[in-house]
């Protein structure tokens, strides 16, 4: 029996610096799983973001692979975010060994239904409906080409969702996607995103400062910003901090009419942290109910109260953590509210309880190891049925492929 545990990684971006959504369940899956003993095999999109000395310490073998450009975006029926990762070089290192193959993303599935991989155990991690994620880009954007542009690609990616059917084992993110992909196709788990927290580090007492932060250059956060600016911020004198990176001329314009509005651009990580920690309250806003934001997560493990919208909270477990207000008069009568109310050691211990047996790193990654080191897929999963002869051909040979499911 062959007790060694491969697995390969196919990740839509560098996974290092972890400090984005995506890249952070990839990074943090990585490590939980080598602290197993697992040998990682990565191969990863590059666009951008550089080599990582970090990456070789995780990992076995580290490949990168450069994404692909077009001229026009529109033109096929392959969405862009997957034709764009298209390798050749891929399809033959992963043909170097026989091992399962994880697909971060549907971003990274071209190769899924490859005849050359059809006895290869796939799982598809889903970080997203990706159409519908793609379409609150389109409402969202004001630029006409780029809202165009996410239009065709989420239409695109409704029908290329198909794909999912050459998957063994489909991993979704959040509780609202494990429903919509389990419906849909079956062989479905949930298994909570992976992040950079393993124990709450909350500061008792209090801060001087409300906090919003995001990547601000998205559109989702730039409007989540510019409303809170307009219509939070504008009516009480209470200090506010946005953080982030890559912030628009609009939203800086904007923020420069109050005087107790601060704008921090280009944050590190830790110092995105440490703003977190520090914060009296972290408003977590969003108008887009897809997947789970793992900067609430983020904040629930390090900050004090949270005000967050329920498009930010539904389905995600989290929601008996945070402070429900899904309009501005309500986000200020709350803000207004706690702003002066101390974080109590009580309510430290009962985050802390909380969070022993929810969205635990740890957790996650020995289930992993049990699908892998025993061949046994989850309860109640139902597998095609090539799925059904791989596992039949495993057992008569008497060996055992290390099989994620993720």
């Amino acid at each position: 029996m062959n007790t060694s545990k491969n697995i390969n990684f196919i990740a839509f971006d560098v996974p290092y610096p972890a400090n984005y959504g995506g890249v952070i369940d990839i990074f943090y899956k990585i490590t939980e799983l080598k602290k197993l003993g697992y040998n990682i095999y990565l191969h990863c999109f590059q666009y951008g973001r550089k080599k990582s000395e970090i990456l070789k310490q995780h990992c076995k073998k580290v490949h990168y692979y450069p994404r692909k450009t077009f001229k026009n975006l529109l033109i096929g029926d392959i969405p862009y975010i997957v034709a764009s990762r298209q390798n050749d070089d891929l399809l033959y290192n992963l043909n170097q060994n026989s091992y399962p193959i994880l697909f971060e993303g549907l971003h990274t599935t071209f190769l899924i239904k490859h005849q050359a991989l059809k006895h290869r155990f796939k799982i598809v991690r889903t970080h997203n409906i990706e159409h519908d994620y793609y379409k609150h880009l389109e409402l969202a954007e004001k630029n006409f080409f780029k809202k165009y542009f996410f239009k065709i690609e989420a239409e695109r990616l409704k029908k290329y969702q198909n794909i999912l059917r050459y998957a063994d084992l489909i991993c979704a993110i959040s509780p609202s996607d494990f429903q919509y992909f389990n419906k849909k196709f079956g062989k479905t788990i949930y298994l909570p995103a992976f992040h950079s927290n393993e124990e709450v580090k909350i500061k008792i007492g209090k801060g001087n400062y409300v906090l919003y932060h995001g990547n601000l250059s998205v559109a989702e956060n730039h409007q989540a910003a510019m409303l809170l600016v307009n219509e939070v911020f504008s009516k009480i004198t209470l200090p506010l901090i946005i953080a982030g990176s890559n912030p628009k001329k609009e939203l800086k314009q904007a923020i420069d009419k109050f005087k107790n509005i601060e704008l921090k651009a280009g944050e590190s990580v830790e110092s995105i942290n440490n703003l977190i920690s520090n914060a009296q309250i972290n408003l977590l806003y969003t108008k887009q109910d897809t997947g789970i934001k793992l900067k609430l997560l983020n904040s629930l493990f390090l900050g004090r109260h949270c005000i967050a919208n329920s498009k930010m909270t539904d389905n995600t477990g989290l929601e008996i953590l945070c402070f429900n207000a899904d309009t501005p008069e309500k986000i200020i009568e709350l803000v207004n509210k706690y702003f002066n109310v101390l974080y109590s050691d009580n309510e430290v211990k009962k985050r802390t309880e909380f969070f022993k047996n929810n969205f635990r790193n740890k957790n996650s990654a020995q289930i992993l190891d049990e699908i892998l080191s025993n061949n046994v897929l989850p309860e109640n999963i139902k597998l095609n049925s090539q799925t059904a002869t791989k596992k039949s051909k495993l057992k008569s040979l008497n060996t055992i492929l290390n099989v994620l499911a993720i």
